[in-house]
């Protein structure tokens, strides 16, 4: 069963509580709930780090439009993550990107249609050595390397 870490700035708290009850309701029982800041990037990065250190396998960050929540936890290394707003995006960002936090915007995603992506980004899981593999080794390559930096090959 799939441990999972919850956060969102204070736009989003309603959002993110009915999400947790939906996702218990889902059958999930191991979730964390980082709560809310109003300094988003500080909780997202804090969340991030511990899906990237294998604490949980996947996060569930939101704010207003899911977009900030995603930029701060894409810093984190070993961190995908992705704003989820149709069914096509929420099934391929784990098949094809391997996300590990799913965004979403409160103020922009219905609660209904964030449920709905939500179960479908939970049913799903990457499987390696697919048609996306190389596209996926490439992206953690480049994460290894420091700006500026240029791997020898």
């Amino acid at each position: 069963m799939l441990s999972i870490a919850v956060g969102c700035d204070t736009n989003a708290e309603g959002m993110k509580n009915a999400l947790v009850a939906f996702i218990k309701e889902l059958g999930f029982a191991n979730i964390t709930d980082y709560g809310s800041a109003s300094l988003y990037p500080e909780l997202a990065f804090k969340l991030s780090t511990s899906v990237s250190e294998g604490k949980y396998d996947r996060g569930i960050l939101l704010c207003g439009t899911g977009i900030g929540m995603c930029i701060s936890a894409n810093k984190v290394p070993g961190v995908y993550a992705a704003v989820l707003e149709n069914p096509y995006s929420a099934e391929r960002a784990q098949l094809s990107n391997m996300a590990n936090i799913a965004c979403f915007g409160a103020q922009t995603t219905g609660l209904e249609t964030a449920k709905k992506l939500l179960k479908i980004w939970l049913d799903v899981t990457y499987t390696p050595n697919e048609r996306s593999e190389p596209k996926l080794k490439l992206i953690r390559d480049y994460e290894n390397v420091c700006p500026g930096e240029t791997k020898a090959t």
